[in-house]
């Protein structure tokens, strides 16, 4: 839900008077590539509203210097979104100088006819009116002081903002933690400061980190190994004794004695001429034959000699 809510002047009076000699180490300083005015009123536009407009083109941030709006910086740009936002963001008009209040912008024109400094009203007395700047810096200058074509006046006259996203930053910006300075760049920044139209920045690819050497391993002391407490032994469980089962004595047999061969009865003696040559028998070599001589008597052969 958009909702709209004052814009508080003090706030933003306060933070013009500290930081109109000093930096805000929050914000990137623009000196030297177009000028820190607008930057610085922005910041003081900032402190009194706590919203800003993140839209793309037409809004109004400062995320850092290559991601911010050229509104922001720029000071037609500034007066552009001050006096047509119709959406979240501080919003105003151009007034006339009798209407002007601590809080409001006034912008100075040169003789070209171009508006090139942006001013911080912080507090008007009689016929005068102070104002803060930067670039060059001025802490309560009166208006009166400068050399100038013609001015024109921005009147804030509240701030819209989403009730998703409501924060009190004032404290943080005013009196913010140590930060690292914002890296330098250039590229364009000149060119939103005098008015140019801001162009897209290309995302350039961060080159890889080179990886950190890992720090060498102290020594580490072993600590001492407190002795195990060696576990007595248990004997194995001896087995019990396995007693023999009784064996049953076999019945011997009794051996069979062989049968004794058949005796052999004796053949008749007869007179056999002895052959030319005898059989050889398988069982053993018989000499060779006797030279033929006359046949003798052969004695009858006896019992159980082998022929």
């Amino acid at each position: 839900m958009i909702l709209e809510k004052e814009y508080i002047r003090e706030n933003a009076v306060l933070y013009a008077k500290k930081y109109a000699l000093v930096r805000n180490p929050l914000f990137y300083t623009f000196e030297g590539i177009g000028g820190n005015c607008t930057n610085f009123a922005s910041q003081c536009v900032l402190a009194g509203s706590c919203t800003m407009n993140y839209a793309p083109i037409y809004g109004w941030y400062y995320l850092s210097i290559n991601r911010r709006s050229a509104s922001w910086t720029g000071v037609d740009f500034f007066y552009n979104f001050m006096t047509s936002n119709t959406d979240v963001g501080p919003f105003g008009k151009e007034v006339d100088i009798s209407l002007v209040e601590p809080g409001d912008l006034i912008q100075l024109k040169n003789s070209e006819g171009r508006f090139y400094h942006t001013l911080v009203v912080v507090r008007i007395e009689e016929n005068e009116i102070y104002i803060c700047a930067n670039s060059n810096d001025a802490l309560e200058r009166p208006l009166s002081s400068y050399e100038y074509e013609s001015l024109r006046v921005i009147h804030i006259e509240g701030v819209r903002y989403d009730t998703r996203y409501q924060i009190d930053c004032f404290d943080s910006l005013y009196s913010p933690p140590l930060a690292p300075p914002q890296e330098d760049t250039t590229e364009g920044d000149a060119a939103q400061n005098e008015g140019a139209p801001p162009s897209e920045p290309e995302a350039t690819p961060e080159p890889p980190s080179e990886p950190e050497a890992a720090p060498e391993p102290s020594p580490v002391e072993p600590s001492p190994v407190e002795p195990t407490p060696s576990v007595p032994e248990t004997p194995p469980e001896s087995a019990p004794p396995v007693e023999p089962s009784p064996v049953e004595p076999t019945p011997s047999v009794p051996e069979t004695p062989p049968e004794s061969a058949p005796p052999v009865e004796p053949a008749p003696s007869t007179e056999i001429a002895p052959p030319e040559n005898p059989p050889l028998s398988n069982q053993e070599s018989l000499p060779e034959p006797p030279p033929p001589a006359e046949p003798a008597p052969i004695a009858p052969v006896q019992p159980n000699e082998a022929e």
